[in-house]
């Protein structure tokens, strides 16, 4: 399961997006983001390699958005135009942060949570798992994989073989239900904090027909 060190990091997260989330598409707040941590979860690397963390931060003029994150030990190859930004770990030494829509160690545990392969873990605690995050398959079969992601502006999306997208969504608003929304093949919720302290449960991501 994911360990998490309690030590510094240099810039912090909020830091290094502070400066990103402007330049998405989806993004919809202040050029000069006053950001928050409001929740997340992580995926474990089977290799014990990549960390794999699906964060969500509120903005204070905007709403929340979610940010998939990957930490490296060393520049992915070909990945230079989804750095996030580099910081330094008090305990790992320098890492790369990735957009994790671009990491294929991301995007193959994410399929592997939709399918039920692997669960979610705490985001904050290590050797823990998040009991809120519920998922869904109504497949025969595995998922395909996945094609290059595309940012729109509502979220990105990867078109799946079969006549599939995979939605992930970046600007999550409140659901009803923790089930999958009408006529998806597939789904991740979760729960983190809204705007105003109260807790609520949103889509992270669906599988649909194009």
């Amino acid at each position: 399961m994911s360990i998490i060190h309690r030590t510094t990091v240099t810039p912090t997260k909020l830091e290094l997006l502070r400066g990103w989330l402007p330049t998405r598409p989806w993004y919809r707040g202040s050029a000069e983001p006053d950001l928050a941590k409001a929740g997340g979860f992580r995926l474990d690397d089977p290799e014990g390699q990549v960390g794999i963390e699906f964060m969500v931060v509120g903005e204070a003029s905007s709403g929340a958005y979610l940010v998939p994150l990957t930490y490296r030990g060393a520049p992915l190859e070909g990945a230079g135009h989804a750095l996030v930004g580099t910081m330094e770990h008090g305990v790992l030494g320098p890492r790369w942060a990735y957009d994790g829509c671009h990491d294929p160690v991301l995007t193959a545990q994410l399929l592997a949570l939709v399918e039920g392969r692997v669960p979610a873990h705490a985001q904050s605690t290590s050797d823990a798992l998040d009991r809120e995050v519920v998922r869904s398959y109504a497949g025969e079969g595995p998922i395909g994989a996945l094609g290059a992601p595309e940012d729109t502006a509502d979220g990105t999306e990867f078109t799946v073989a079969g006549g599939l997208v995979l939605r992930l969504h970046r600007v999550p608003a409140p659901v009803a239900s923790d089930g999958p929304p009408p006529g998806a093949l597939g789904h991740v919720s979760a729960v983190w904090a809204q705007p105003d302290g109260t807790r609520a449960r949103t889509l992270v991501a669906a599988l649909e027909a194009v």
